[in-house]
């Protein structure tokens, strides 16, 4: 049950924080905040230092109403989750009727709760983090309509009537695209041009198929280097060379992805080419053979056929912490 719980959960998480406007400074001036600060949130209490597991009280049962309320319990001086950007954090869910807890995460400095989806998930979540600060504790009621839904949740004890709780620590936020320095075209390469909210268009040259493995640096970012391993969140677009075909699209699916950096597995376990020693902040362009890519082997969706020359662009966004085993 845990795990389902938790992955439930989850899909909450990392979401598409809508409702925020900023460029990475601590003010939420001109943020539009998703949920009320009200009668409901304000009851619920937690102790502890951030990032350590805090201990939750609230009178129980607890009724949220009918809309999502949020409290913030430590105030961070971080910045403020950016529009359409992401969110990583500690958290602790309880059913607000039982007082006992759902799900909640390890606390341990390491492993915050980090899991790159669609937009789907927990509405009282996405809406109970807009405008919030990175360092701040808050605390989100969450009616049945903004949780599990009406149905509620025989998995996790959540009953159909019942309200939901969560304390979140957010300890970090991250961007939709790449915020590098622009690096001069270099020749040979694919043409590439971003809309306004950086997703890229890929023009496709003529001429002979690329047969070796070429990297170019778009935007040059000023984070630290992908080491072998890490986990890092990524947008991406996949172009077949061949038919100008997308193979694959973060901006498509309306989120970005983790993925694990590594210089030796197949790109079909690693997502994205080249990523070891990328900096976080930067855009590169990939173009992969398919002796670098799927080979003689077509993808698994279909979408990429065997033998296929390949273009990625891809923006490191950021470096997560390994998730929890649940």
């Amino acid at each position: 049950m845990r795990k389902t719980v938790a992955l439930i959960v989850a899909a909450g998480l990392l979401v598409v924080v809508a409702g925020c406007s900023s460029t990475g400074g601590t003010s939420a001036s001109g943020c539009s905040p998703m949920a009320s600060s009200g009668s409901a949130s304000s009851l619920v209490t937690a102790t502890g230092d951030f990032g350590s597991a805090p201990k939750i009280s609230f009178g129980t049962p607890l009724d949220a109403g009918s809309t999502t309320e949020v409290s913030t319990l430590i105030q961070g001086s971080g910045t403020v989750l950016p529009e359409n950007g992401i969110v990583s954090g500690d958290y602790t869910l309880l059913d607000a009727t039982t007082g006992a807890t759902v799900t909640a995460t390890a606390y341990d400095g390491k492993t915050a709760s980090t899991f790159p989806i669609s937009s789907a998930g927990i509405p009282g979540i996405q809406k109970g983090l807009a405008c919030a600060t990175v360092g701040s504790r808050v605390a989100i009621t969450m009616p049945p309509a903004d949780g599990f839904g009406t149905e509620g949740n025989s998995q996790a004890g959540v009953g159909a009537t019942d309200s939901l709780v969560m304390v979140f620590d957010i300890t970090d936020a991250f961007g939709t695209r790449a915020d590098g320095a622009i690096q001069p075209a270099q020749a040979g390469f694919p043409s590439v041009a971003l809309a306004p909210d950086g997703r890229p268009g890929i023009t496709v040259p003529s001429g002979s198929l690329p047969t070796d493995l070429r990297v170019a640096d778009l935007k040059k970012g000023d984070g630290p280097a992908i080491a072998d391993g890490d986990n890092v969140i990524v947008q991406y677009t996949a172009v077949v060379w061949a038919d100008k075909s997308i193979a694959g699209s973060t901006w498509a699916d309306g989120t970005p992805k983790l993925v694990q950096a590594s210089s030796s597995a197949p790109l079909a376990t690693t997502i994205v080419p080249s990523l070891v020693g990328q900096t976080v902040g930067s855009q590169y362009i990939a173009v992969v053979p398919p002796a670098s890519g799927y080979g003689d082997t077509a993808s698994t969706d279909g979408k990429i056929p065997a033998g296929s020359t390949l273009i990625y662009v891809v923006d490191v966004l950021g470096i997560l912490p390994a998730a929890p085993a649940q």
